[in-house]
């Protein structure tokens, strides 16, 4: 079967790996020079399905009034009049129960479990490196409220069978020892053994030569125009370097999925949430992290990668932005100068913004659509990286006419219906 992808970060070169390893044809295509230039570029690098969680949740609209005039806020929101956007906020604040919460929470956690399974195996398989490490993820508290609220996701993860360790401050320290400096800052933790690190830039572009090695043909520089229909299926792609034809279409577009959809009648819920990121050369690595500290705070998260750290965070509702603002350069500076002093020089960072395609619930869209032969594969959040293993062996499954291993009916765009 032909098959044509269009978007080629981390959700859509791990579905063209996959589907190759089905026996299928697969083209990519992406209007960028090459594949991982986008979102997947210079994410948080943390692979953690104990950690996959909605943003919307309980207490969620109370917190972002407070984070409006905070600092270093977590969570910004820009007004605009953007219809799309106050779609997006209205079923975003539908799912802030607890109820939604702990449905989403578990969808969220089977896809990433699954997926880190299937990274493992395929590392297995291929030998592919990307400055990996499997050294867990910690959860820092700052404050006993903090630690106290952690109870839910606890619950959840026994629910999931994900392993956890729940911290003190000194079990903090022993798992991450650079942390003995700021003991006093620290309430609790709550440690996930079983997550992992990795450069998703770099695993991007090794996957790519392995997909081509498979056959898959990528063809970047090529902008979608449109998406042609006839008869209710899709007949064509319309782009800068001419029309394209398969038998089969997956959008892996990120948040630029949703213009893709709705040109073809499809309403898909995914808007962009701006992310930032701060990678810097490690200076005194006894002072640094070994594998990834999330700053429950701050929602920022500092990752080890090889002879770099990264720091990445906040989730800024503001469309289409790519402007990079020295204020939110000054959070992530904060946040890897309180935990790690001495670490690394924020100064000889390199600062960088990416758009996390998200969905209201926190779960991705991954499945058929009404358009007969049109697929989707998006909205990941700020999780793509953790699920991108997981979410290409689904939907490479759902394409062939295989059920996949894990339940997947509820993660297509049935559900927003």
């Amino acid at each position: 079967m032909r098959i044509l992808i269009v978007g080629s970060g981390v959700i859509g070169v791990t579905s063209a790996y996959y589907l190759a390893e089905r026996g299928h044809e697969v083209t990519v295509i992406d209007r960028q020079a090459g594949p991982g230039l986008e979102t997947s570029f210079a994410n948080a690098g943390q692979i953690s399905p104990g950690y996959a969680a909605p943003w919307a949740g309980p207490g969620i609209p109370r917190r972002a009034i407070r984070w409006m005039i905070a600092k270093h806020p977590p969570l910004i929101l820009r007004l605009a009049p953007d219809r799309a956007r106050w779609d997006w906020l209205r079923s975003f604040l539908g799912n802030c129960t607890a109820d939604r919460y702990a449905t989403n929470k578990e969808r969220m956690v089977r896809l990433a479990t699954f997926s880190r399974d299937r990274l493992r195996d395929l590392r297995a398989d291929t030998g592919i490196a990307y400055d990996e490490r499997s050294l867990g993820t910690l959860q820092l508290f700052r404050t006993q409220r903090q630690v106290d609220a952690s109870a839910k996701d606890v619950a959840v993860l026994a629910s999931a069978g994900v392993r956890f360790e729940a911290l003190t401050p000194a079990a903090c320290i022993r798992a991450e020892p650079a942390l003995a400096n700021i003991e006093h800052k620290i309430a609790g933790g709550l440690r996930l053994p079983d997550d992992e690190t990795g450069d998703c830039f770099s695993f991007v572009n090794a996957l790519q030569r392995l997909a081509a090695a498979r056959g898959v043909t990528f063809q970047f520089e090529t902008t979608v125009n449109r998406v042609e229909l006839d008869g209710g299926a899709v007949s064509a792609v319309n782009t800068s370097r001419g029309t394209m034809v398969a038998d089969q279409y997956l959008l892996t577009a990120g948040s630029d999925s949703t213009a893709l959809a709705r040109g073809v009648g499809l309403r898909l819920p995914v808007y962009p949430v701006k992310g930032y990121s701060l990678t810097v050369p490690v200076g005194r690595a006894e002072r640094a992290p070994r594998s990834t500290v999330m700053d429950e705070t701050f929602k920022v998260a500092i990752t080890r990668l090889g002879d770099r750290i990264r720091v990445g965070g906040t989730a800024e509702i503001a469309g289409h932005d790519h402007s990079l603002p020295g204020r939110r350069r000054a959070t992530l500076e904060h946040c890897l100068d309180d935990l790690f002093p001495g670490a690394a020089d924020p100064g000889s960072a390199v600062f960088w913004s990416g758009l996390r395609p998200m969905t209201p619930d926190g779960t991705p869209v991954i499945g058929p659509t009404s358009i007969a032969n049109l697929w989707l594969n998006t909205g990941h959040g700020t999780l793509g990286w953790t699920m991108a293993c997981g979410s290409g062996h689904v939907i490479a499954d759902l394409m062939s006419g295989t059920r996949p291993a894990i339940d997947a009916d509820d993660l297509s765009i049935a559900r927003y219906r």
